[in-house]
Parts: C-alpha cells; sequence; structure tokens
C-alpha cells in the first residue's frame, strides 16, 4: 500500500498515555461496532483459557478484562503484566510510524466519503480515531483493548488499540497493511451507518426481539460495514494507492474474522445462532461486492438473501 507521503487526518485524538489502566466499570452492549478479536495471550497452558475467556465475552457482552485480571488494568495470567508489550507494540511516541500509517487511511476515507456523500446531496462528518492502550472509556462504556476496535456511535468517534495490529497479523495470519486499512475502514463503515439513519433504525428494530434474531440483524449491520469498506477500497483503488496483493490481504483478514473459523480455531466447532459478524465466506463476499462495484446501492444487506 503507497501510503507514505499523503495527507494524515488530523482527526487523531492520542490517549495512549492516559489509558492504561485504572478504568473501572464492565463493558455492556453500549451499542458498540467491533471487528472481532482474540485476546491478547500470556502463554502457556493459559493461552486456550484467555482464548475462550475472550470469545464469552464477545457474544455476552461483558469486559473480558474483568475476569482476566480484573478491572486494574487487564494483567493477563501467564503475562505478569498490562495489555501492552515492550517492542513494536503501536504505543510508542506520538511520532510513531504506525500512528502516521492510521492517520493517513483515515484521511484517505474522508476523502472518499465527503467525496460520495456530496454526489448524493449530503455532508459527510468526519469521525475521530482514537489511539488507547490497553483500555478506555467512550460513550458507549468502558472498554478494554481484548474486545478489540470499536466505534462509538454516541461520541462518533472509532477506538483502536494498535496492538491489535501485532494480533491480526501473528495470531490470527491476516498480515499485511491493506488488511489493516481494511480494519479502520470497517469500524469508519460503521461511522457512515450512523450518519445515514441506518444505525437508528437498526437499534428500533432489535428491540424485543430474541437473541438469536438480534444476532441474524447484527450480521446484517457488519457485512453491510465490510461493503462499506469495499467501496472505499475501490476509490482507493483508482488513485493508485494500492499495490499487488492488497486486496488479497484484506480478503484473507475478513476470512480469519469471520464467526465460523473463529468458532472452529476457538472451541473446535460451530454454533451458527451466536454468529454477529457473519461467516468468513459473507465477510469476503461483501468486502469483494463493495470493492468491485464502489456503489452504496450494492451494499444493502438489510433484505433479502445474505
Amino acid at each position: 500500500m503507497l501510503w507514505r507521503g499523503r495527507r494524515q487526518s488530523d482527526n487523531i485524538e492520542d490517549d495512549r498515555s492516559d489509558s492504561g489502566g485504572g478504568l473501572g466499570g464492565g463493558l455492556g452492549g453500549g451499542g458498540q461496532f467491533r471487528v472481532p478479536i482474540g485476546g491478547r495471550t500470556g502463554g502457556g497452558g493459559s493461552i486456550l483459557l484467555v482464548i475462550l475467556v475472550v470469545l464469552a465475552g464477545w457474544y455476552f457482552g461483558f469486559d473480558p478484562s474483568q475476569i482476566l485480571g480484573g478491572g486494574d488494568g487487564g494483567l493477563l495470567p501467564g503475562g505478569g503484566g498490562q495489555i501492552t508489550e515492550t517492542q513494536d507494540n503501536g504505543n510508542a511516541p506520538a511520532n510513531d510510524e504506525m500512528k502516521q500509517f492510521v492517520a493517513t487511511v483515515l484521511a484517505d476515507t474522508e476523502d472518499t466519503w465527503t467525496g460520495i456523500f456530496k454526489s448524493q446531496g449530503l455532508t459527510y462528518e468526519d469521525p475521530k480515531l482514537v489511539l488507547f492502550s490497553g483500555q478506555v472509556r467512550s460513550a458507549c462504556g468502558f472498554a478494554s483493548a481484548a474486545a478489540g476496535p470499536f466505534y462509538c456511535p454516541g461520541d462518533h468517534k472509532v477506538y483502536l488499540d494498535m496492538t491489535f495490529f501485532q494480533q491480526l497479523d501473528q495470531q490470527f495470519g491476516a498480515s499485511g497493511e491493506f488488511a489493516r486499512a481494511y480494519v479502520v475502514a470497517h469500524e469508519v463503515g460503521h461511522h457512515v451507518q450512523n450518519l445515514t439513519g441506518i444505525m437508528d433504525k437498526f437499534n428500533q428494530m432489535r428491540q424485543g426481539m430474541s437473541e438469536v434474531d438480534a444476532n441474524q440483524l447484527s450480521v446484517r449491520i457488519e457485512l453491510q460495514a465490510d461493503c462499506f469498506a469495499g467501496v472505499w477500497a475501490h476509490y482507493t483503488q483508482q488513485k493508485g494507492i494500492l499495490e499487488q496483493g492488497d486486496i488479497e490481504s484484506a480478503l484473507n483478514a475478513a476470512k480469519q474474522i469471520g464467526d465460523d473459523t473463529l468458532q472452529k480455531k476457538m472451541q473446535g466447532y460451530v454454533v451458527p445462532e451466536s454468529f454477529n459478524h457473519g461467516t468468513s465466506q459473507q465477510r469476503q463476499t461483501w468486502l469483494a461486492r463493495g470493492f468491485k462495484s464502489g456503489k452504496l446501492s450494492d451494499c444493502n444487506t438489510m433484505s433479502g438473501p445474505i
């Protein structure tokens, strides 16, 4: 991905020095929308336990760090410390290269969505992107890094602990800069849903639903965010930013974080009724669909088969 030397967004809030620990409370539903990912593991025989607890957190709406290490800084068994690392952990000084990468990707989403909204007679409102370390409090409540990146519609902000990128690469085999860019673009896709009223309709529709029906509706929302990420990638390619293999790395990331792939890897079997982000095939299909057409009209996941 040819991102160096391009415009960087000013809408980055770097809270890494302030978010390492000491935040009380728990993670509820809160309206957060996250790309699912496993928690950071300490090593040895604790790895499976950590992964299972984090998975439970995704599906039952609690903060895994409350079980893994209490509420005092996200301690993991076997890790001997907070959810941080000492080398290349994404939480280096404010001028680190990964922050520049994220700021550049965010700037490109701003340019793309501003143009798309303008073409439809609308005004795009740039989201803020908050970099944090370990845990953070948003308008949607408290969250730990174990929950993965998320968007909070209450404050129009994307929240990202950049150690997630290491996890995406090392734990889930989804490497490449454009795989990381896809993560940011997916969360920005939720911001687009928020601005266009889709998220409000989603929240209204899921009221009174059974858990299974609400999960199925959540899948549709997540797949649409994947499609919106693909729309952004379509225009990014037209700018000559993408290199050979970039879109493949994003599609691989979508595959690796599909509900079925994650469940097979973590527990050896799948529970389709608990899916709330979509299967690997679905996530790849909708990301590719948005990328191929570049049209919002092709991202209607709210009706028909998915």
